[in-house]
């Protein structure tokens, strides 16, 4: 062989050897779905994606090294979610975390033979999606966001801090919201102990929100509670910016809305529950079966109070409600 061609051999197998080598990686790189029911740019959406990409490094999965992650995330437009679900479907990933009722349902929809594990899903077995608790039984399972007792802890939250109040407006959105009636089943019971009145307040869009908001200024001694929606998540910062200027006393089921102003927030940690989800999609990829993976319920809670907000609408916090606060914004 000539000494020409035999570099020119050489340079060809050497160019040929870091494309092998990328190709033989690319093909034990294990792909994940992962649909957020948050936007992109939210800061808790941000939080809740750190925290899901910790708990699977900690569990020995890396971006880039043995994963590779596919992100879809929500938008103002709910009927975004279908087209989000479908192109994450037709990448053909090992495993799917949906998060939030919609967007678990469209999954649901789009295939019935990638595992899929959910998170921040307030009625699992009354929409569907698992048989039982206990035993799932499909290629669905995922942990759980609220028990529907919660309605009751909200008005009495609600009471305790505007011990005022008369008239509650319950604020939801009916399409993310399916499972609204079990959590206002224990409102009306709790508001019936307290006197108060609550009525329902579905809404679809902004000129909706609007409308409830200014409804309830013109009324006197009442408030609002909000409880998990994707949507009013979505929107809470003009939800929180209507309750502020028209001096609504509102409860919200996410500790961010606090942090964003709102007055009261009671519910899981999402970033505990993010940070938790791994686990399952570990297993998931070592050959367990979502059917044969209990649906796992919250185990942390947070309350969080914003005295700046309180002090604006004129209420004076009981102390024996901020001791119990994990956290108090001043």
């Amino acid at each position: 062989m000539r000494r020409r061609e035999f570099i020119t051999l050489l340079g060809g197998a050497a160019a040929t050897w870091p494309l092998a080598a990328r190709a033989q990686q690319s093909a034990h790189l294990r792909r994940i779905a992962f649909f957020m029911n948050l936007p992109e740019d939210d800061v808790w959406s941000k939080r809740c994606i750190a925290a899901f990409q910790q708990g699977l490094a900690e569990l020995g999965w890396i971006e880039g090294r043995n994963i590779h992650i596919d992100y879809r995330w929500a938008t103002t437009d709910p009927r975004s979610i279908p087209i989000s679900v479908a192109e994450l479907v037709a990448l053909a990933p090992d495993v799917i975390l949906a998060s939030a009722t919609e967007a678990l349902a469209a999954f649901q929809k789009a295939t019935s033979t990638i595992p899929i594990v959910f998170v921040s899903v307030s009625d699992p077995v009354g929409q569907g999606f698992v048989t039982s608790l206990d035993h799932p039984g499909g290629h669905i399972t995922g942990f759980t966001a609220f028990e529907f007792s919660m309605g009751g802890k909200w008005m009495e939250l609600l009471k305790e801090i505007a011990p005022s109040i008369r008239h509650v407006a319950v604020l939801f959105n009916p399409e993310t919201a399916p499972y609204f009636p079990l959590f206002m089943g224990s409102i009306e019971t709790a508001a019936a102990s307290f006197g108060v009145e609550p009525t329902s307040a579905p809404v679809h869009d902004l000129a909706e929100i609007e409308s409830v908001m200014m409804a309830l200024a013109r009324e006197s001694n009442r408030g609002m509670i909000c409880p998990s929606d994707s949507y009013t998540s979505t929107h809470r910062k003009t939800i929180i910016a209507l309750a502020a200027r028209h001096s609504i006393p509102a409860v919200f089921a996410w500790r961010e809305f606090v942090t964003d102003g709102a007055l009261i927030g009671y519910g899981i940690d999402r970033v505990d529950m993010y940070r938790r989800s791994p686990l399952y999609v570990d297993r998931i990829l070592k050959g367990a079966k979502p059917m044969d993976l209990p649906v796992q319920q919250p185990t942390k809670f947070e309350l969080a109070i914003n005295l700046k907000t309180a002090k604006a609408m004129g209420l004076d916090v009981p102390p024996a409600l901020l001791v119990r606060a994990d956290e108090v914004i001043e």
